[in-house]
């Protein structure tokens, strides 16, 4: 494995140097911060291969956090951490761009195995966008992804989409007819396999349709697979 680099965002100095101990272990470079204002500086100053994102923060809270490195970083793998384990805390943590979710106390065993795990991810997303699809540009019937640039238009009219929701298009459009399960797209677009949160994959792609669709009833492009998922209409 390449040396990773990680910047840990966490207030609390004993978990910082139990991370940091255990991140030297798997060769990794850390750097840490224990304000959110600092924190977000450095998220935005240097390249990191994993961001350890506490939730409680003084000066600004690890959900706000993760919305600000969102807007110009979808890329970076984020692991949040926090003493709260309501499910609501949980989806707001993946809906805010988080890539896994992590209850204090966790066992260190645990936290080892999820940090590979995100790393292994990253790599197999890294790769599939590399193949994602053999043309910059796909065109289907009025709708025109530009997967350099990331750009979406429909009938010449530019379409805003967040990232995940591109990642979603893009993947489903660069292979049309193949359906995808919620599970299979939260592991290939989220980069980790959030057992019990398809329902994330729902939401993202009602709002998808909303955009690109013009019956969202009836759905041109992006359609159900029933009992499986979702695929791109192989027809047009």
């Amino acid at each position: 494995m390449d040396t990773k680099s990680v910047l840990i965002i966490e207030d609390d100095a004993n978990i910082v140097e139990l991370l940091t101990i255990h991140l030297h272990d798997l060769g990794c470079k850390v750097l840490s911060s224990s304000d959110g204002w600092q924190g977000l500086t450095l998220a935005k100053e240097e390249q990191f291969d994993l961001i350890i994102l506490d939730i409680m923060l003084p000066g600004l809270n690890g959900m706000e956090i993760c919305r600000k490195i969102r807007q110009t970083d979808r890329q970076t793998p984020i692991l949040m951490l926090t003493a709260r384990s309501e499910e609501i805390d949980k989806v707001m943590g993946l809906e805010t761009g988080a890539d896994d979710y992590l209850t204090k106390p966790f066992s260190v065993r645990e936290f080892i195995a999820r940090v590979k795990v995100i790393f292994r991810r990253q790599e197999d997303k890294d790769a599939l966008q590399d193949n994602v699809a053999s043309s910059s540009i796909v065109n289907y019937d009025g709708l025109e992804i530009d997967l350099d640039k990331r750009k979406v238009t429909l009938d010449n009219t530019r379409i805003e989409l967040s990232p995940r929701e591109f990642e979603l298009l893009a993947l489903l459009a660069s292979n049309p007819g193949k359906s995808y399960s919620r599970k299979r797209l939260l592991n290939l677009v989220w980069g980790y396999d959030f057992e019990g949160y398809e329902h994330t994959v729902n939401s993202h792609i009602n709002r998808l349709r909303g955009k690109i669709e013009k019956d969202v009833s009836n759905p041109k492009y992006i359609l159900t697979s029933w009992g499986v998922g979702y695929r791109f209409n192989e027809e047009l």
